[in-house]
């Protein structure tokens, strides 16, 4: 990376369920007013602007930045479905890297309906028309909302390859409610054990019940980004970089391998995870925390092993071992994840960055992995897009 880039300040606002949220200008104005706050800078003194959404009108993002001012400074929105907060966050960090602005603003939010995603725009061609081929070939289950399908369809194949149990997903579930019970700002922080998840309504028999899936979520998140100059010159805290970053999207073999875990991203993980340790020279076996994406308890287990926690197949005992909390060997989304902090999908990404720059701050309370100095993020978004970030403690 030719600039350094920090994390100068986060916002968030807790995440609540849909019709307990204020309108989307709101809860924007409100996260991108915390994260200007926790940097001790003015909106005037940001340069850029990068707004995500998925759900919502072209220039929502300008409705929202509009209340911390208008300026005039360049607003791009940003909409690259589950992963939009970090494509946010990848965009404002290249324009500080690149040497294009020293002091830029990442935005996401989300004011979501109800219920299972679904397409908004029916009478055009879906961006899913391949992957709703692809599984209905090889799991079927029409009946169920895509999500659903793709997702407890690549738990199923890690199932059928690795003789995986269902109580592995069901403790990551119970282990994300363990952990959000320690974050005010999570959504669903009731405690659950095992048997809980387990013997909730079945969604999928023997492959997927109702707690194993991520609920519909509206809130928000931001983060300013600096470049190390701008920090000196303005007294900015340069505690917490970005070591590196990666995007990937789709290739062929996300299609051609007919393999459900490959069409739910994990080529694209494993491809950008790849890449972020080559760049800053490390190793998962470094890491100390880790924000990845479980919008469902399967893609939080394949994950693991797309990211390179453990070995392909090893999921179910790296979870069985205790190796993925507090105690074990890294620990994974200490907030208690999408899966229990909640998933709106412009705010993921951001929502992520929050959490991992207050744990390498040492500022993350009763959730605080102790001497946490390397964090990573990962946050996907079929269709598709997967960003890997890695943060350093100074």
């Amino acid at each position: 990376m030719s600039r350094r880039v920090f994390i100068a300040g986060v916002g968030m606002i807790p995440f609540v369920k849909p019709g307990a949220n204020e309108p989307y200008p709101a809860m924007g104005a409100r996260a991108g007013q915390l994260a200007l706050a926790d940097a001790g800078i003015g909106y005037e003194a940001v340069q850029q602007a990068y707004a995500g959404y998925v759900y919502g009108d072209s220039t929502s993002g300008q409705r929202a930045l509009y209340g911390l001012g208008m300026t005039g400074i360049p607003v791009v929105n940003v909409n690259n479905n589950c992963s939009t907060g970090s494509t946010a966050l990848y965009l404002a960090r290249q324009a500080i890297e690149g040497g294009a602005a020293d002091c830029v603003l990442a935005l996401g939010f989300e004011q979501m309906k109800p219920g299972a995603l679904g397409t908004v725009f029916d009478d055009r061609p879906s961006p899913f028309e391949k992957f709703d081929a692809l599984a209905a070939d090889l799991v079927g289950m029409p009946e169920l909302p895509l999500a659903l399908r793709y997702f407890g369809g690549a738990g199923l194949a890690h199932m059928r390859n690795h003789g995986t149990p269902l109580e592995a997903f069901a403790a990551i579930r119970a282990k994300a409610s363990r952990h959000a019970a320690r974050n005010p700002l999570a959504l669903l922080r009731q405690e659950l054990t095992t048997e809980d998840v387990m013997n909730a309504p079945m969604l999928w028999p023997g492959v997927l019940t109702r707690l194993m899936a991520c609920p519909p979520t509206c809130g928000a998140a931001a983060a300013v980004l600096v470049s190390e100059d701008f920090a000196r010159r303005q007294g900015l805290r340069t505690d917490v970089s970005i070591r590196a970053q990666a995007m990937t999207t789709d290739t062929p073999d996300t299609f051609d391998s007919r393999d459900m875990m490959a069409l739910v991203g994990y080529g694209m993980s494993q491809a950008a995870a790849r890449q972020v340790y080559e760049a800053a020279g490390v190793g998962p076996a470094e890491l100390d925390v880790v924000e990845l994406h479980d919008c469902f308890a399967h893609n939080e287990l394949i994950s693991y092993e797309a990211l390179g926690l453990c070995a392909e197949g090893e999921a179910a005992a790296f979870i069985a071992d205790g190796r993925n909390t507090y105690g074990g060997q890294v620990v994974t989304n200490p907030s208690g994840g999408l899966l229990s902090k909640g998933h709106p999908l412009g705010a993921t990404g951001l929502a992520q960055c929050f959490e991992l720059t207050h744990q390498l701050r040492g500022t993350a309370e009763a959730r605080q992995v102790q001497g946490a100095r390397l964090g990573l993020q990962h946050n996907l978004g079929l269709g598709g897009a997967c960003v890997v970030t890695l943060y350093q403690a100074h």
